[in-house]
């Protein structure tokens, strides 16, 4: 089973949000696992977009409760500490926009050698821009 995190702030405006619901619809339709922060922003735009694809859609919430969208939640119990945990999860990485906590589980995700794709995000070397969502999902999967 493919697992691709999508990774992202927690408040994000419009433009993220349609970038990141369309990234997690076509996820989805490429038959990847969905793993998100569980959060709001980017990380329930994308959990949306999967899951009105019919994907699957996992969660590491750092405690309580994940977005309506997602299917399993896990809590953590570790905060951000929880930001490990998706780098270690996912085989592919997909960054929108993004705070701090979102530069932690790049360089978490690149330190092991993971693909990471940013859309809108940081600009950090070994990162793989991409200018859209189509073209963000399809770099996440090759390699």
């Amino acid at each position: 089973m493919r697992i691709v995190a999508v990774i992202g702030a927690g408040i994000a405006g419009a433009p993220l949000r349609r970038q990141a619901e369309e990234v997690g619809r076509r996820l989805a339709h490429a038959g990847v696992v969905v793993l998100t922060g569980g959060r709001g922003g980017v990380m329930e735009a994308a959990s949306r977009g999967a899951k009105k694809a019919g994907g699957l859609v996992v969660a590491l919430v750092p405690e309580g409760r994940a977005n309506p969208y997602v299917d399993i939640v896990i809590p953590t119990h570790m905060g951000d500490a929880r930001n490990v945990l998706i780098a270690n999860t996912a085989g592919a990485f997909v960054a929108i926009g993004g705070a701090y906590g979102t530069l932690s589980e790049i360089a978490f995700a690149l330190k092991r050698r993971k693909r990471v794709v940013g859309l809108g995000s940081w600009r950090i070397p070994g990162m793989i821009s991409a200018k859209t969502p189509a073209e963000a999902v399809r770099k996440a999967l090759t390699g």
